[in-house]
Order: C-alpha cells, then structure tokens, then sequence
C-alpha cells in the first residue's frame, strides 16, 4: 500500500473517459474525495480528467470481470479502501425494437446492466468488511418511463433500477447506502457516434417515422438544459448526508416526467381499483 492519506474518503467511478463520468471525477477531486477514474482507454480517462496526486486511473471495461477484479485490487492496494462505487458507465443503441439485432441487444444489456453488476459484486466484500459504503447507479429519465425508438436503452435502464431496488434491502444491513440517479437531459456528448449507436438494420415500415427520430435526436445535440457539472455538485452534496436518498431524480425535466409517470400509476390503479380488490381467494366457498 503507498502512503496515502487513509482518511480521505475514495470515490471508485466507471466511464470516466468523458462526459458525466469525467464529471463526477473532477468535482470529487476538487471537493477534497480521492478518486479511482476508470474506462476501457486510460490515456482517455487521464486526459479528460487531469491530474491530481489523489487519482488514480485503472483500465476498466465493465463487461470483463477480470479488469473488474484487477481495478479493484489495484485501487485496495494504493488507497487501502473503497467507500464510494458510482457506476456510470453505459452505451446507448436507437432504433426500433424490431430492427434490433440479437447481437446489439446483447450488448445493449451487457453493457448497462451486466457491467454495472459486475464492478459491483466485484466492491461489495471490500465494503461489506468496512461495514460501510455507498452504491450509485446512474440510470435515466429511460428509467421511469419507456420512449419510442429506445426500446432497448430502456429496457437496460429498468433492469438497473429493479436490480438497484432489490439490492438495497440485501445490503443495507452491513451499513451499506443505495442511490438510483435518473438524470434528464444533459449536455454531454451522449448523442454522439461516441455513445449512441443506431441500428443498422432498417425495416420500411418505420422508416418515415425512424427518419423524424433522428432528425429529432440529433436536433438536441448541445441543447439539452442539465449541467453535468452542477449534477456532480450535487452528489457530492448528496453522498455527505447522513441518510442519503434511495433515488435522485436530477432535473427540472425528469421531475417532470416523473411527475406524470406517479399520476399515471395512480390513474391506472383506481381505474380497476374494485375489480383488483374483488380478487380475494373466499375461503367460505
């Protein structure tokens, strides 16, 4: 182990090669937290991050669980402890469910909710040794409400929150927090060639309205309102309470969609509330 400062709390972050990740990682570091930036290219993730005497970066591609149990170990064996896991690292396919192919539907999963598994099951005995820590996965707006056209985006994001919700209760009692962050729109470089793939494979019925969605898509580009850096501030905010929150929604327009979503719920359950309350097995029959 080196002679690092121990008291000084360690953020482990994946994707951090740019956009939020690079984020979260800069606003940790000048917030006084040491930080493990992770990501496939560590020449990426040391670029877009800087340098610090408090960083460390470790190559990870969060669908290999040996560069999971090799970032992990490298990061136990220079700051001794891991305190914070934000898994941030994802992809995003666009298109139509039915042109989607069984291989980008793999990846789709793989990627967003298999590697977020993966670092995580990876950190969770060194936390469950401390008796302390704090998961947090990023999830989306995608992740309450499903859109047209990003049928597997949101499906991976739903995964993630079920998987995040079920977690919870499993590890809390080792003192261990959760937190499910649902960003909205932010500008980063999300709707890029970088993190957005699109479905090579066209069928001709969508093909009119897969012309207005991408024209819609890439319309957003540096439009979006979130500043990812003001969504790192306020994690940072959010990891140094006491009882930190099981969900974050982060956003005037997520608020808004979640909004609808609770209303819908609502709805829909008193709609049929006497029909679902009628349903009783009678054990006088």
């Amino acid at each position: 182990m080196s002679n690092y400062n121990t008291k000084r709390k360690v953020v482990f972050i994946t994707g951090a090669s740019r956009g939020m990740g690079a984020e979260f990682a800069k606003a940790f570091l000048e917030a006084g937290y040491s930080v493990v930036a992770s990501g496939r290219n560590t020449e990426a993730v040391a670029e877009a991050v800087g340098q610090s005497e408090n960083l460390l970066v470790v190559k990870l591609d969060v669908t290999n669980t040996t560069d999971a149990a090799e970032a992990v170990q490298a990061a136990m064996e220079w700051f001794g402890h891991i305190d914070i896991l934000i898994n941030n690292a994802g992809i995003t396919y666009i298109g139509y469910f039915e042109e989607m192919s069984p291989e980008e539907i793999n990846r789709q999963l793989e990627v967003n909710l298999i590697g977020p598994m993966n670092v995580t099951r990876t950190i969770l005995p060194v936390m469950r040794e401390q008796r302390s820590g704090h998961i947090i996965s990023i999830s989306s707006s995608a992740g309450l409400v499903g859109f047209e056209f990003s049928s597997l985006y949101t499906t991976s994001k739903f995964g993630l929150e079920g998987w995040m919700s079920a977690l919870q209760s499993e590890i809390e009692p080792f003192g261990i927090d959760t937190t499910i962050v649902n960003p909205g729109f932010f500008r980063t470089d999300l709707i890029s060639k970088k993190s957005m793939i699109i479905s090579e494979r066209s069928v001709d019925d969508y093909k009119e309205r897969r012309k207005e969605q991408l024209k819609w898509w890439w319309n957003q580009r540096g439009q979006q309102p979130g500043d990812p850096a003001k969504l790192a501030q306020a994690l940072i905010k959010i990891i140094s309470e006491e009882r930190p929150p099981r969900r974050f929604i982060a956003g005037s327009d997520a608020i808004k969609l979640a909004e609808q979503k609770a209303d819908e719920l609502l709805k829909q359950l008193n709609a049929y509330r006497e029909l679902s309350t009628s349903l009783a097995y009678d054990e006088n029959e």
